[in-house]
């Protein structure tokens, strides 16, 4: 289980989040939700290690994280797919794949088959550079790279930014088939409320840097939650 225990995290002075908790458990979706601006991707990066909380703990598998570099969580199994992509543009779809081993042993240094069946396109377009893709291949791209690193806790910040609606469905469908496979847990970090909605089994709403609602997806009240993330 991740746990995130009151987090508080400054810029300067000024502070983007108060006493945040979360918890993720493996073989559930917790989907973080709240409009632009409300401290959601400082969350996410508290998570995998590129800002560290002033106050507060974060644990993974019981074991604290806080003073843990990001490259240090990846090899304990904490891959995140950031907001934009973050792909290597001028690289190959192959060779952005393959920046994923770094995270493994030399013998475990292959695509795994399941990695196309779970995004196909990217099996006919394997010479093809990143910059040349859709937005949408782009995310398949990012998500497949995260998933080549053998991930217990994978972390997607907006996932369906600047995504045609077919691939998003795309991206819902092995968003679940991963959760429904057990072997992981998964934060989800999302404006897009229906999308986030159909996958949450856990939720929580942010504004202003505070947690302002969560609970279970099953329970979600829809029109409380859109409430807080109309601009």
């Amino acid at each position: 289980m991740l746990n995130v225990d009151n987090i508080d995290i400054f810029y300067g002075a000024s502070q983007a989040l108060k006493k945040v908790s979360l918890t993720a458990e493996v073989g559930k979706v917790t989907t973080v939700l709240g409009r632009n601006g409300v401290g959601k991707t400082t969350l996410m990066k508290s998570i995998t290690g590129h800002l560290a909380p002033q106050s507060g703990n974060i644990s993974w598998e019981g074991k604290a994280l806080n003073t843990t570099k990001a490259a240090d969580r990846a090899h304990m199994g904490i891959a995140s797919v950031p907001q934009g992509r973050e792909i290597f543009p001028q690289l190959t779809i192959l060779e952005n794949l393959q920046t994923g081993y770094a995270c493994l042993p030399r013998s475990e240094r292959h695509i795994p088959e399941h990695i196309f069946e779970l995004f196909p396109v990217l099996k006919d377009m394997l010479k093809r550079r990143g910059g040349d893709l859709s937005g949408g291949q782009q995310q398949q791209l990012a998500i497949a790279r995260a998933l080549i690193t053998k991930p217990k806790l994978l972390v997607l910040d907006e996932p369906t930014e600047g995504i045609q609606p077919s691939i998003i469905k795309d991206i819902q469908r092995v968003i679940a088939m991963l959760r429904d496979q057990g072997e992981m847990a998964i934060v989800l970090v999302e404006q897009y409320l229906d999308f986030a909605k159909e996958l949450a089994d856990e939720y929580l709403v942010m504004d202003r840097g505070e947690v302002v609602l969560s609970g279970k997806g099953a329970e979600m009240d829809e029109e409380q939650v859109r409430s807080f993330m109309m601009v």
